[in-house]
């Protein structure tokens, strides 16, 4: 056996009960029978669980190369789409992605969302939560083990821990170690290197709420907001605490998704299993040695050196697995070595699960769950493209005031006051008039302006406008109303001058009793 098996034997789990070879314990109790003081030892450690480290060994195979093409993509993305350019016009950000809180706009490439859309950011969750049960319902917690950002920046922080203190092996002598200067300088150097990713990936976040490359100078220059270093120095400790020390642990306290995954996933779902009719009866094997009688799986624990989460995927299908495959590779890594066939450990469907046979029927990936959530996804993506690309250049908001509901001028005549918000989605001045219908004789009083039965204004390019309006009613059309309480209705009329594009916003008009 090499080293590294044996090193990674030794990290074992001691057996918790205990049988006599004749079949009965030292007690004379039956086999299989407890031993009292291994179960009351078993209990109390079930009351407190200290944290055994986990040191994740490096693995080479196809499903290690689908996890460096994920994290390289997910990075690059994340770090480099700020600096993205797209034109939209004069006077409107030429960033792709950008949520300006100034303007209260978001701009997605071509795509522009204003406060009164948010209903578009709700969408986009209910989009990416079906997604995210669609891809569970076909192969398990797949998104936890290749695009989490959890996982992604854990991956890169065990990478960055490896190239500095070695690999698996070197890193256990090396906690074991006295500290001397070559520890202590390489644990310093470590946690450096993890401080500047954590910087980078706060710096980076900050980038998509401002101006990326004007911002990116500020902020070396001292100029930048102080909210923007408050920000980046939160968002770098999390990542330092959450990627760097905490791994694993956030996964399984922390994040909910594995309690709910058990109610996502079905007996056609694809997730790793191990083999074992196929592996048992395990044990070392000595090359020469016979094959007979006994399983594929020699027990080097090389499925558990490697995984990022501490697991043996022999024990079956547990909470804390994230589907990563990595034990897939270090397996297959072992079988080529001793010549047997490969997949011990594999994506299966669930029915089979543990023990399942080796060439079993594909699982069918259409099926009821995985069109309903097809079916979702595709409604609520047809739904904001059509919104969208039927969107109006012109929007209104007609908010009535609540206190006083109404007043009572000299001459009788009984006035409400209004909040409008004009918003022009059009890359053009437009020249927009207000009027008001629903009662004869109605009249406007903008601010600082005599009763008119029109209003005319210009709205800038891309541009919102809030004002304040009156409406007046005499007294006489008031009680001329045939109404039987002290409120009626009124339609607000904005009409674009250039175009003709017209909206109507009815409100209440709140008055005395008749």
């Amino acid at each position: 056996m090499s080293e590294e098996a044996q090193e990674d034997n030794h990290q074992a789990e001691p057996l918790v009960y205990k049988r006599s070879p004749a079949g009965t314990s030292a007690g004379g109790t039956v086999l299989g029978t407890p031993d009292v003081a291994a179960v009351n030892k078993a209990e109390d450690r079930t009351m407190y669980a200290s944290r055994k480290r986990v040191y994740p060994r490096r693995v080479y195979g196809t499903f290690r190369v689908a996890k460096w093409v994920m994290m390289t993509l997910s990075l690059s993305i994340y770090y480099l789409l700020p600096f993205l350019r797209f034109d939209r016009g004069i006077g409107v950000p030429d960033q792709a992605i950008l949520i300006d809180f100034p303007t209260r706009k978001a701009y997605f490439f071509a795509i522009e969302i204003w406060p009164q859309e948010v209903y578009y950011v709700t969408g986009l969750l209910l989009v990416a939560a079906f997604g995210l049960f669609l891809a569970t319902a076909l192969a398990g917690r797949v998104w936890c083990g290749y695009a989490c950002p959890q996982t992604v920046w854990t991956d890169l922080f065990v990478h960055i821990e490896r190239w500095i203190e070695g690999d698996r092996n070197q890193r256990l002598r090396l906690d074991k170690a006295p500290w001397t200067f070559s520890k202590i300088f390489k644990k310093i150097f470590k946690h450096i290197c993890w401080l500047v990713v954590a910087l980078a990936t706060g710096g980076a976040a900050v980038f998509y709420f401002a101006d990326a490359p004007t911002l990116f100078i500020d902020l070396f220059a001292g100029d930048a907001p102080l909210t923007s270093y408050i920000f980046i120095a939160v968002l770098a400790g999390f990542t330092y605490l959450l990627g760097g020390i905490a791994r694993e642990q956030v996964c399984i306290y922390m994040c909910p998704w594995p309690r709910i995954q058990g109610a996502l996933v079905d007996e056609h779902s694809y997730l790793i299993a191990y083999d074992d009719k196929r592996g048992e009866a395990r044990g070392a094997h000595k090359k020469g040695s016979s094959w007979d009688g006994r399983g594929d799986c020699i027990d080097c624990k090389q499925c558990v050196a490697v995984c990022p989460m501490g697991i043996d995927i022999r024990d079956g299908l547990q909470m804390e697995c994230i589907q990563c495959a990595l034990c897939v590779d270090a397996c297959n890594g072992i079988m080529k070595k001793v010549d047997r066939a490969p997949n011990l450990i594999r994506y299966s469907p669930a029915r089979v699960g543990v023990g399942g046979a080796v060439n079993v029927g594909k699982s069918p990936l259409i099926r009821p769950r995985t069109v309903i959530y097809v079916v979702l996804i595709t409604a609520i993506l047809a739904i904001m493209i059509s919104t969208l690309l039927n969107r109006a250049g012109l929007e209104t908001t007609v908010i009535r005031d609540r206190n006083p509901l109404f007043v009572t001028l000299s001459s009788g005549n009984i006035r409400n006051g209004y909040s409008l918000n004009v918003i022009n989605r059009l890359p053009h001045d437009r020249q927009i008039k207000i009027t008001v219908t629903g009662i004869e004789g109605v009249q406007l009083r903008p601010p600082f302006s005599d009763n008119v039965t029109s209003f005319t204004a210009t709205i800038g390019p891309d541009q919102g406008q809030d004002m304040r309006m009156f409406v007046i009613v005499p007294l006489a059309q008031w009680r001329a109303l045939d109404i039987s309480d002290t409120r009626a209705e009124v339609q607000f009329h904005v009409e674009a001058l250039d175009d003709g594009e017209m909206l109507a916003k009815t409100t209440a008009f709140m008055g005395p009793k008749k």
